[in-house]
């Protein structure tokens, strides 16, 4: 097999210094690029905790368990903390079950002292449901905007590029981890994985950043060319805004990051995945003359809408073309689109 071809140095995610919070708040209203906040969460017990030991933190952690099982990723050493598919995509190369949090704790203290460790990794774990009253003082204020706030931590792990569809305040509490980040229209450079198919059900990227094999994946290359790298201290805080890809290497013996999900829409405008798998459902079959008469239609009436193309429409018959779309409409459009589909 061939050495994996170079890839080019990426560029680095703009990094800000002793922002106050509401600095970032301001900053973050408009910024359609990732952004790193220097030490902005360096305060938090949990990270000064991280920072003098990493037994110190799982103890700062572990006074906020109440016993709920977690749900805890095995990585075999083989893998180097690779969370991903097996060799024939029709399964995954990890174990996943149930566990103490507190057992996960002394696992990962066990394998600390491995010369080849296993991974041993926790998702996205709500955190007032996991570990009630941590986010007292190891979250941030984003008022009016109310987060879900959700904790990951293990040891060494490297996490395929993925997307989210809410933007994210990702604050590295404990180790080091490293971003890279690819903008939304590298998709088609990204070689995504199997839809609905993903490890922790995301869709994936197949290609390893960390190892590039070009020949089998040649358009990664203008990926990288686009990506954007952050390198997250204790107490650094990222800004990803919803849809960026981003791979996730953490690469101390024990890493925690918080994260604070939020949405620009109402949850009663439903979720845009949905209309995507409604899409490939009745679109994307069709002729190629046809898929472009709808890409027409869906420019005129989503991609570039323009409101004020509807002003030969009177507001009070607009229906479900009011923008934005009102409560009262969009339960209506939903109850119709429902009734459809079951047809």
């Amino acid at each position: 097999m061939k050495a994996a071809a170079p890839v080019c140095q990426t560029a680095r995610v703009k990094r800000l210094e002793q922002c106050s919070l509401d600095e970032m708040k301001a900053l973050i209203a408009t910024a359609e690029t990732p952004l790193v906040f220097g030490g902005l969460c360096s305060h938090w017990p949990l990270v000064q905790a991280g920072l003098r030991s990493s037994k110190q933190a799982m103890a700062y952690l572990a006074q906020f368990y109440q016993g709920m099982p977690v749900t805890a990723y095995h990585v075999a050493p083989e893998h180097d903390g690779r969370v991903f598919y097996n060799e024939t995509l029709d399964g995954f190369n990890y174990q996943a079950g149930k566990l103490d949090l507190r057992q996960l704790l002394e696992r990962l203290q066990a394998e600390a002292e491995a010369d080849k460790p296993a991974g041993i990794y926790m998702g996205s774990t709500e955190i007032q449901r996991c570990l009630p009253g941590l986010g007292i003082d190891n979250s941030l204020d984003l008022a009016p905007i109310a987060p879900l706030i959700n904790i990951w931590l293990g040891n060494p792990s490297r996490i395929a590029a993925h997307l989210d569809l809410p933007h994210n305040l990702a604050c590295n509490a404990v180790g080091k981890r490293t971003f890279t980040l690819f903008p939304p229209e590298q998709v088609g450079n990204l070689y995504i994985g199997p839809m609905a198919f993903a490890p922790g059900g995301r869709d994936i990227s197949l290609v390893d950043p960390d190892k590039p094999d070009l020949e089998r994946f040649p358009r990664f290359a203008m990926a990288m060319a686009a990506a954007l790298t952050a390198e997250l201290e204790a107490g650094d805080v990222l800004f990803i805004p919803s849809m960026w890809w981003h791979h996730v290497r953490a690469s101390a013996d024990f890493n925690v990051l918080i994260t604070h999900w939020w949405r620009d829409s109402p949850d009663y405008l439903g979720r845009p995945n949905n209309a995507l798998l409604h899409a490939i459902l009745s679109l994307r079959s069709l002729p190629k003359a046809q898929r472009q008469a709808w890409k027409a239609m869906f420019d005129h009436y989503i991609f570039d809408h323009d409101p004020e193309a509807l002003a030969h429409i009177p507001e009070a018959a607009q229906g479900m073309l009011t923008t934005p779309l009102d409560e009262s409409n969009a339960r209506k459009l939903r109850a119709d689109l429902t009734n459809k589909l079951k047809r």
